[in-house]
């Protein structure tokens, strides 16, 4: 009898083991694959976008073998509040969400649209603007995007350093280099650096939680 109850326990107990490593192994299997397409989707977006800004890049220099050191046309670029960077162009659209730009940063893979409105289903699409003058415009621009701590959208900005270059794309093919030049952490209801002085130069915020989401972890730019 004993013997008969003993076995039973142990017998729910191996159930109980298999369908929590099965739950385990769905879920990661889940995460994997929703990292993999939205990057993949993701990436085929923003070289399509930035596809024409190449190609104009290289007319204007033939001899350069690196589109993302072009040279950044700041004096071009007008002093609008304007967020699409373009009125004359159709606004794109990824995934439903209209698109302001695209930003890169080689130093984390990161290639992700940026989407005109942050709400929960757009972050969870891709990094949006949150504040400021507009992409590529004088000023101060913030971007967020989720920390999922899987390598997605800014999951990875612990990783970047002053120095680090970002390349951002507007509506109008205008692509800017920015260089990080402050990284600090505060509370997430610290807003007091959104409006600052940028000394009539295009610069960007970048806003992500930290790992244990208990602070916001911010990256200054400034366009070169």
């Amino acid at each position: 009898m004993f013997e008969s109850k003993y076995s039973k326990v142990l017998t729910v107990i191996l159930v109980i083991v298999i369908v929590a490593i099965l739950g385990l192994l769905g879920f990661l299997g889940y995460d994997w694959y929703q990292k993999y397409f939205l990057e993949n989707d993701a990436l085929a977006f923003v070289e399509n976008y930035t596809e024409d800004t190449e190609d104009e890049n290289n007319t204007a220099d033939e001899n350069a073998t690196d589109n993302t050191t072009a040279t950044n046309p700041i004096d071009s670029i007008e002093k609008t509040n304007t967020v699409s960077g373009s009125s004359q162009n159709e606004v794109p659209t990824y995934k439903g969400f209209n698109v302001v730009g695209t930003i890169e940063i080689p130093a984390t893979n990161v290639n992700y649209p940026i989407l005109e409105k942050v709400s929960k289903s757009s972050l969870e699409t891709s990094v949006a603007m949150l504040y400021g003058a507009g992409i590529n415009q004088v000023g101060n621009t913030v971007i967020i995007g989720h920390n999922y701590r899987n390598g997605l959208f800014f999951s990875n900005n612990k990783r970047l350093n002053n120095g680090d270059k970002i390349y951002v794309t507007d509506n109008a093919k205008n692509r800017l280099t920015y260089t990080i030049y402050n990284k600090f952490e505060t509370t997430p209801e610290d807003a007091s650096f959104y409006s600052r002085d940028t000394d009539g130069k295009p610069e960007i915020t970048l806003s992500t939680c930290n790992d244990d989401s208990s602070r916001r972890l911010i990256i200054f730019a400034r366009a070169e």
